[in-house]
């Protein structure tokens, strides 16, 4: 009877602490979300999915030194008067270039790169890696400060975007893809 009495109390305290911590601090609460792109902000401007837009070819696809790539990002400006973007550098281009719109007017955002079917009347402008200093490739990441005339200056550690189409299969020398006998498989 005692060991029943025992095993029944060891259970209930049991069930009691795991219930204390539920819901109180979790580790969910301080994560950031699953984005494409680098995020950022600096006074009352936010920086959202900054990319390099995905190189065109033949996987495996890279930029090669001395080639440009074009910024993909969103820039909003949550402040009450209007933001200039008047300059960017990265030490992965001997230049970057700003084209098109540069100023974000207040709770606006401007488009820099490719604009999504769905955003319609939204600033637009481009920002463009001019001679790439080295090879990059999709999975490193790139890194590209932004000065603001107002806000200052944020800098950004870039990924290149994911392909907008579906890639092909590789097919590996002696097999098919996903062929263990091919030597690709796990």
């Amino acid at each position: 009877m005692k060991r029943r009495m025992l095993g029944s109390a060891v259970l209930g305290v049991a069930l009691l602490v795991a219930g204390c911590g539920a819901g109180q601090i979790t580790q969910t609460d301080t994560q950031q979300p699953a984005v494409n792109g680098a995020m950022a902000e600096v006074d009352s401007i936010l920086i959202r999915e900054a990319t390099l837009t995905y190189p065109e070819g033949e996987p495996p696809v890279a930029y090669p030194p001395g080639s440009d790539a074009e910024v993909s990002m969103s820039i909003i400006n949550e402040g009450s008067a209007p933001e200039e973007l008047v300059s960017a550098r990265s030490d992965f281009a001997t230049s970057v270039a700003i084209e098109g719109t540069r100023t974000v007017y207040p709770d606006n955002a401007l488009r820099l790169g490719p604009v999504p079917p769905d955003l319609e009347d939204i600033a637009e402008g481009r920002l463009i890696l001019r001679g790439l200093t080295r090879q990059v490739r999709p999975g490193e990441l790139v890194s590209l400060t932004l000065t603001f005339r107002n806000a200052g200056q944020v800098t950004l550690e870039m990924p290149i975007a994911s392909p907008s189409e579906v890639l092909p299969s590789r097919v590996h020398e002696g097999g098919e893809a996903g062929d263990p006998e091919a030597g690709g498989g796990h």
